[in-house]
């Protein structure tokens, strides 16, 4: 026996649905969250399980917080990783794991 599709929404918390991740996003990050979006609807099918789902939209609620917090900043952060990503390169300022731990004293 199926049981009746609702007709409303699910409440999800403040900002957590899939609309308002995708309308909190810059424009270029809309492909990106609608790309992994829907792998992540197709992985839920065929596996029977809402993990992946899950998963998928709270990285990008993530990304949506980061993004409304301060969009020339995340802006920012993100093209110093493309740039870092397809340079090979660290970021500016940036320093090694090693530095880092020595400069803690571990």
């Amino acid at each position: 026996m199926s049981t009746p599709a609702s007709t409303s929404e699910p409440r999800y918390p403040a900002g957590a649905s899939p609309a308002a991740i995708r309308a909190a996003l810059l424009p270029e990050d809309v492909p990106r969250f609608d790309q992994d979006y829907r792998r992540a609807l197709d992985v839920a099918r065929e596996a029977l399980s809402l993990t992946d789902l899950v998963e998928t939209l709270e990285s990008w609620r993530r990304i949506a917080w980061s993004t409304q917090a301060d969009p020339a900043a995340h802006r920012r952060m993100v093209q110093a990783a493309e740039h870092a990503q397809h340079s090979g390169e660290p970021p500016a300022g940036s320093r090694s794991w090693n530095s880092l731990k020595t400069e803690l004293g571990l």
